[in-house]
């Protein structure tokens, strides 16, 4: 089969393209720009373009499929030719479905915790080497691709994000997925470029929750009281399974999970991470794996790439970086991480980065989200306001966005250096949470100060 990629260099396109090559499929691929590690990760398989840039002579008869990635715009030459042609164009999402349909397939949803969810599933899968196809957001340890696709494995687990499948299908991606097997973690208003309103935003877990084949299950977080609204009030005729925080105690900063054996110690902490967990375990009983199997091997976890990611320790500090932005990821980290350390003064960084997040609109849902640090320091770029041309947002609108009058704001990626620099992390822990890198903070020399 002949595929060509249009936007190959994404994070989730390339990795595609990489699973499709190692199945035998003929890939080929363009993009405008390519960064690591999707660049060298590309050029090791034979399949980085020769060219960057647009190329619709590349588009012919003898493609079986082209794949459209986000980053491409609707009026991309390629795309106009493979429309003029009549090929056969999927979305991301599209061809995923469309090399499982055969499987039984198990989609995790939820505005936070899917990608650990997921990676949870994939860690204890691969301990008991069971092979399955995956598809996840983030570079698990002991796998080399983030998405995996064979002929042979019976289940396929996938990420089920709630943004849009491509810039000619509006969709969200996991409206397409049909699963047999589902997961919902969270309710929490993101990415409202999209969705603007919170109403609107809700209506598409309802669709997933309806997407689910006649026959199949849901679990379901029944702590969080909008999920537990929709999944209920779903009249699609599929089993409906709650999951709950399980009982867990932390000591020395070492967390103990309650299972049926007694306590036991795991690498994960904070009562998110505890949830998550209890979601990862129904799904693995769902596929095969017993409880005592589950505990073994989720003891073992030590948590995905870019969550609650532990950067440098020593005796008396600790200093992580967490993906977390949005606000209820936000709130969730930060106790997290005082309740780990509860002893130390944790400094909790902040960058506002994403389009939800430097909203005007949007800021109020932070309230509260910063108020278990002892210190919280909050970093924006104008500029990158600008660039997102949004309408320009005050000093004084994060501080009363956050409502703490202690509240720690820059503006100027040089202050906020200076700032982490001059501090002294003795009996202290440090979390800088961003999906951005504070406007190029090292954080190779982060970790020098931590000692």
């Amino acid at each position: 089969m002949n595929v060509h990629f249009i936007a190959i260099g994404g994070a989730a396109m390339h990795n595609l393209a990489i699973a499709l090559h190692n199945k035998g499929y003929q890939v080929t691929g363009s993009d405008d720009v390519i960064f690591n590690p999707s660049k060298s990760r590309l050029q090791a398989k034979g399949l980085l373009p020769e060219q960057f840039g647009w190329f619709p002579e590349k588009i012919t008869q003898n493609l079986d499929a082209i794949v459209l990635g986000m980053h491409a715009k609707a009026d991309n030459p390629e795309l106009l030719k493979a429309q003029e042609l009549g090929l056969k164009i999927y979305s991301y999402p599209e061809f995923l479905y469309e090399q499982s349909k055969n499987k039984t397939r198990v989609v995790i949803g939820g505005s936070h915790g899917k990608t650990t969810i997921t990676s949870m599933i994939l860690h204890v899968m691969h301990y008991h080497d069971r092979d399955v196809d995956y598809m996840v957001g983030a570079q698990l340890e002991g796998f080399d691709v983030m998405v995996k696709l064979t002929e042979e494995n019976d289940f396929i687990v996938l990420e089920g994000d709630e943004y849009l499948s491509s810039p000619i299908d509006r969709r969200p991606k996991f409206h397409l997925y049909k699963p047999n097997i589902a997961l919902l973690s969270g309710i929490a208003w993101d990415h409202i470029n999209v969705f603007p309103t919170y109403e609107n935003y809700v209506e598409q877990f309802k669709i997933f929750v309806d997407s689910i084949v006649l026959g199949g299950s849901i679990n379901y977080n029944e702590e969080d009281e909008e999920v537990k609204r929709v999944v209920e009030a779903s009249e699609n005729p599929i089993r409906k399974i709650a999951y709950q925080t399980p009982e867990y105690t932390v000591e020395a900063g070492e967390t103990l999970l309650e299972t049926p054996e007694g306590p036991m110690p795991i690498e994960v902490f904070g009562k998110h991470n505890l949830n998550n967990l209890a979601g990862a375990k129904w799904i693995c009983q769902h596929m095969g794996i017993d409880e005592d199997d589950f505990y073994e091997a989720i003891s073992t976890f030590k948590g995905a790439s870019k969550r609650l990611e532990k950067i440098a320790e020593s005796s008396t500090s600790v200093a992580y970086k967490d993906f977390a932005h949005s606000p209820s990821k936000v709130a969730a980290t930060t106790k997290a991480v005082k309740e780990q350390y509860a002893n130390r003064t944790l400094v909790a960084c902040l960058e506002l980065h994403t389009y939800s997040s430097l909203n005007a609109e949007f800021l109020k849902e932070y309230n509260g989200a910063l108020n278990a640090a002892d210190v919280a320091v909050v970093f924006y770029s104008p500029h990158a306001v600008e660039i997102k041309k949004l309408d320009a947002v005050s000093e004084q609108q994060i501080a009363n966005a956050f409502k703490r009058d202690d509240l720690i704001i820059y503006t100027n990626p040089d202050d906020f250096k200076n700032y982490l620099f001059s501090q002294d992390f003795d009996n202290k822990s440090l979390l800088l949470m961003s999906s951005g890198n504070y406007g190029g903070l090292d954080f190779d020399a982060v970790t020098k100060l931590i000692n």
